[in-house]
């Protein structure tokens, strides 16, 4: 934003470098934790070993009772990679001097489209596109020609309805960071001589919890698949 001081922006300008710049550290923050955890493996985990180690069996438990223990696992590296890139991005921006990548609508957008997409290739990797998208309206037993007239009604709806789930996966966390980052700004600048304790606490909870539920509704979206192809 115009008129913000950034550490970055000092150095890039306002423009659009200054978004690709806090791009660029959030993922080279996520490439050196993943580094330092993996660094040097113990049996008995400790610092950042043990954050990340509690940090994955929470992703694996959140999924748990979403999707089921095996195909928690089977998608850690996806749904992990996710929510510590988010995460990463969500509490830069808490930092005063800095912005949050996930306050731009590309980035929120780009993530929400690698969840569609993957979702929908694991769905039509199961079991063929023809029977994944066959399966999308279950319409159950009914008279051919009604049960033909409700496709023709169902489909477009169920399509729009997948869809949806792009704007809603990239507008809901673009519009909470944004919204987070405008109040801290405006906060700072009314009252620069103070640090806002209580709001910085209030921002960092929204920042875990707006990863969350990107997280787990991408658990849901891959659920989703999977009970099409196991014919629940």
């Amino acid at each position: 934003m115009e008129g913000i001081f950034t550490y970055l922006g000092a150095i890039f300008g306002h423009g659009q470098m200054l978004f690709v710049s806090h791009l660029v550290l959030t993922a080279i923050i996520v490439i050196v934790i993943a580094k330092i955890a993996t660094k040097s493996l113990s049996a008995v985990p400790a610092g950042t070993q043990n954050v990340m180690e509690a940090f994955l069996g929470g992703v694996i438990a959140m999924g748990k009772d979403v999707i089921g223990e095996e195909h928690a696992r089977k998608y850690l590296p996806l749904i992990a990679t996710i929510g510590l890139f988010v995460l990463v991005n969500n509490l830069i921006g808490i930092i005063p001097g800095f912005e949050s990548p996930t306050s731009n609508i590309n980035v929120t957008l780009t993530l929400a489209l690698i969840v569609f997409l993957y979702y929908n290739y694991e769905g039509i990797k199961k079991q063929g596109a023809f029977t994944y998208f066959k399966n999308f309206v279950h319409l159950g037993e009914m008279h051919p020609i009604a049960k033909f007239s409700m496709s023709l009604l169902m489909y477009p709806i169920e399509i729009v309805s997948h869809l949806s789930r792009i704007v809603s996966l990239s507008f809901r966390l673009f519009g909470n960071i944004k919204g987070d980052d405008l109040f801290l700004w405006v906060l700072l600048m009314l009252t620069p001589w103070i640090i806002p304790i209580t709001p910085l606490i209030l921002l960092t909870f929204m920042a875990f919890l707006q990863t969350f539920v990107f997280m787990i509704l991408t658990y849901v979206y891959l659920a989703g698949a999977l009970a099409l192809e196991e014919d629940h």
